[in-house]
């Protein structure tokens, strides 16, 4: 997980030892590596928030670590004591990179892609002789923040990869990234969560998140579409009551109630955290539900489409600039309301 989409007072994934809901695959994956057939790079996709950062780097300090365990060990787990395990988790050891969209050097703010000159040091980092003799591990979190000049700055070194070099590409939508990336790739694709994998996951989060509602878990969980990050969005302050309160106007479409908008609208101004994402999210199921299950005809389904790319970029720019959340919300039901009477 990229620092630009942490969470605030969540912990990073680089940081965590538990996986969760992922088991067979990452059983699958040791017994490549018992077996010797590794793969030089693997593209981990799925949708966000279930685990793909988690499992690139269990897989990292493994190797890192050199890359032995028990013969009834069949993942990647690493003891926290272990020096490689720290030295990962504060992004230190001298055999790993790690590509990200980060505020560093001449950034003072995250940017909005990884920077090709970010990418270019991959070329430098393994042309150097591994610091212990062994492994070097890139991680690129993620695929999906590389621009054109990145990815094929990266495809240099995917094509001709040196010996005992390790690509660890994550990938939220894998049908996006460059043909010559995935042709040079294992795909290692993880599906969203089970509801009761991501309480799991949410209760073993519980004691280091600030603002989590304990007595909300199981809702949040349950309303996560299987994604922890939705879910800790959802169990943290409001969240489940911003993302029912969309949903209840949203049912009223045409005609949503002026009062309860102009509540949203007061709840979004006040949350300058998470609540625009959450009613974006719940406007976006909402659209996905009504094309899926045929609600509309044809015509009012280009007109929805249409609407929902100006949700988006209206989101956007009002998360950028800090625009008036209660504007946003009459602007998005009145696009959306025209859109059904079309």
């Amino acid at each position: 997980m990229s620092e630009g989409d942490l969470l605030p007072g969540a912990p990073h994934p680089r940081t965590r030892s538990v996986l969760v809901g992922h088991a067979a695959h990452e059983a699958d994956l040791m017994a490549d590596w018992r077996s010797g057939r590794f793969p030089h790079a693997l593209l981990i996709g799925g949708p966000e928030g279930i685990g793909k950062a988690t499992l690139a780097y269990r897989i990292a300090r493994f190797v890192l670590a050199g890359g032995h365990a028990p013969a009834d060990q069949h993942d990647f787990e690493l003891a926290e004591g272990h020096p490689a395990f720290r030295q990962v988790a504060a992004l230190t050891h001298p055999d790993l990179l790690v590509l990200r969209r980060a505020a560093e050097g001449e950034y003072e703010k995250v940017p909005t892609v990884i920077p090709a000159e970010m990418v270019r040091r991959v070329r430098a980092f393994f042309g150097a002789t591994a610091a212990g003799g062994g492994w070097r591990v890139c991680i690129v979190d993620a695929v999906d923040d590389l621009n054109a000049f990145g990815a094929n700055a990266l495809l240099k070194t995917l094509e001709e990869p040196p010996p005992r070099a390790l690509f660890l590409l994550v990938c939220h939508s894998p049908g996006r990234v460059l043909p010559t990336i995935r042709s040079r790739t294992r795909m290692v694709r993880l599906r969203a969560l089970s509801d009761s994998d991501v309480l799991t996951a949410l209760q073993g989060l519980g004691p280091e998140v600030e603002d989590i509602d304990p007595a909300a878990l199981a809702a949040a969980a349950a309303s996560a579409d299987g994604s922890v990050r939705r879910g800790l969005v959802l169990a943290r302050g409001a969240g489940l009551e911003v993302r029912a309160a969309t949903l209840r106007l949203l049912d009223q479409m045409p005609d949503a109630r002026m009062e309860e908008m102009h509540a949203l609208g007061a709840r979004l101004q006040g949350d300058r955290a998470d609540g625009l994402d959450l009613f974006v999210e719940a406007v976006s199921d909402w659209i996905a539900g009504v094309v899926t299950e045929g609600r509309w005809d044809r015509r009012r389904l280009v007109r929805l489409g249409e609407v929902w790319e100006k949700v988006r970029r209206t989101a956007a720019e009002a998360d950028t600039f800090n625009l008036d959340r209660k504007a946003l919300v009459f602007r998005i039901f009145t696009e959306l309301a025209d859109a059904a009477r079309a």
